[in-house]
């Protein structure tokens, strides 16, 4: 057993500040409001309604998480963010057209007191909105004090004792790491320079460093897994945390794809396509900001499969992944998955998956447990990558010389474990060997 670790009470009051108030995070927003209330059970939540096994089986010892573990209350969440949209929550979340007026109705006066932060945003980067509500500045560094002050301000007003920032915003275009995101000096140079391989989500991520303000990112562009912000991040005693929230299609893979490994079925292929209206369908539609989202979503098999650990099973997989802007689907995506297996004797088989989801009902959940986990590690003395997170990404941040797990069972255990670990606990193996005689 270890030792337990030292770890901050968690008094007071938490803002979550959300760049992006769109649909995934107003459902997140009003989705708290209304559990408060007893109005709905926050589903989905691992923090709040999931339980957590210590020592033996024959312990009997399962209590909920946030009975384990001292992270933050909702009651104590303060909302706050940045949009580049004028629409205050309530407004925003009618527009997004997730939630019936009957669950946003008893939660109004809530929501339509969360009012946006101007913006740090740019056409370059995310090309298909019509924006209203943005910064200006002399350069990105001048934006980029104006988001510390922001942040800063925030906390004053809302008389608070801690903030984490979870990403909420429309993807980025994709773009390659340049000089200027190698070391924090280059990029602090860069931001004065205005340069242009800096994108808002960086600014926003740089901000937060600087104020010491622990970053969880729900989606797939770079932002704070450049080096750049990770030197920060340490430097700073910051944890960091992402990347892209884990709903839909992504979720189904890693729950199928460890099934298909572990009974070592083979592949030939898997296509992946999806229909989607919100603004984040919109916004996918620019080939750029799509590309950010392939490369996120085509790393999840090779990386649970290990084609060159398994080529006879996996090593001729051919994946392919497809997302299209339907407009009159709105926030419910649908999701279609054809999978070509193979088993005994080279038989093929297949497995077809249609799943209608609600991505921001799914979205929601992680946002919380992003910052009750992300407030309870800054608390806990972590800093930089934490890769004990990963259940919640599609494309987990982890150290260089690692590749990233997938397997949402082994994720799930890893997260698990690390809380066992720094609550002084015994780490569970599974292995059950003490319960029978030798």
């Amino acid at each position: 057993m270890s030792e337990a670790r030292k770890i901050a009470p968690a008094q007071g009051r938490l803002g979550v500040l959300t760049p992006g108030m769109g649909a995934v995070a107003t459902t997140f927003y009003a989705g708290v409001f209304a559990a408060r209330k007893g109005l709905t059970k926050p589903i989905g939540s691992l923090t709040q309604m999931g339980h957590i096994r210590l020592g033996k089986r024959t312990d009997d010892r399962q209590p909920l998480i946030k009975e384990f573990v001292p992270i933050a209350s909702m009651d104590d969440i303060v909302f706050g963010g940045w949009d580049p949209i004028n629409d205050d929550a309530y407004t925003a979340a009618k527009r997004a057209g997730v939630l019936k007026n009957e669950d946003l109705d008893p939660i109004k006066d809530e929501l339509s007191a969360i009012k946006p932060m101007t913006a740090v945003f740019s056409n370059d980067w995310v090309k298909k909105l019509e924006v209203n509500h943005t910064k200006t500045g002399d350069n990105k560094y001048d934006l980029a004090e104006q988001l510390r002050a922001d942040i800063r301000r925030f906390k004053e007003e809302n008389k608070l004792d801690r903030v984490v920032i979870v990403w909420c915003a429309s993807t980025e275009a994709y773009r390659e790491l340049t000089d200027v995101h190698q070391t924090a000096a280059a990029f602090e140079q860069g931001l004065k320079d205005d340069n242009k391989h800096i994108s808002p989500s960086q600014i926003y991520a740089w901000a937060a460093m600087m104020e010491g303000i622990a970053f969880a990112n729900g989606a797939p562009n770079l932002s704070v897994d450049v080096p750049a912000i990770l030197e920060l991040a340490l430097k700073n005693g910051v944890p960091i945390a992402g990347k892209d929230f884990k709903t839909g299609q992504t979720l189904i893979k890693t729950i199928l794809a460890p099934g298909f490994k572990a009974r070592l079925l083979g592949m030939n292929g898997w296509f992946s396509t999806n229909i989607l209206g919100n603004r984040d369908g919109e916004v996918l539609d620019d080939p750029e900001s799509f590309k950010s989202k392939e490369v996120s979503k085509l790393g999840v098999l090779d990386s649970i499969l290990q084609p060159e650990q398994y080529p006879d099973l996996y090593g001729n997989l051919y994946h392919k992944v497809r997302i299209n802007y339907y407009p009159p689907r709105g926030d419910n995506k649908e999701g279609w998955d054809n999978i070509d297996i193979f088993g005994w004797m080279g038989y093929p088989m297949q497995i077809k998956v249609d799943f209608l989801c609600r991505d921001s009902i799914l979205a929601a959940p992680i946002v919380l447990d992003l910052a009750l986990f992300m407030d309870f590690a800054q608390r806990a003395g972590q800093k930089g990558i934490q890769e004990w997170l990963s259940f919640y990404f599609k494309s987990p941040q982890v150290a260089d010389a690692l590749y990233p797990e997938h397997d949402i069972f082994i994720q799930q255990t890893k997260l698990k474990n690390t809380l066992r670990h720094w609550m002084g606990e015994e780490l569970i193996t599974h292995l059950g060997t003490e319960y029978y005689p030798e």
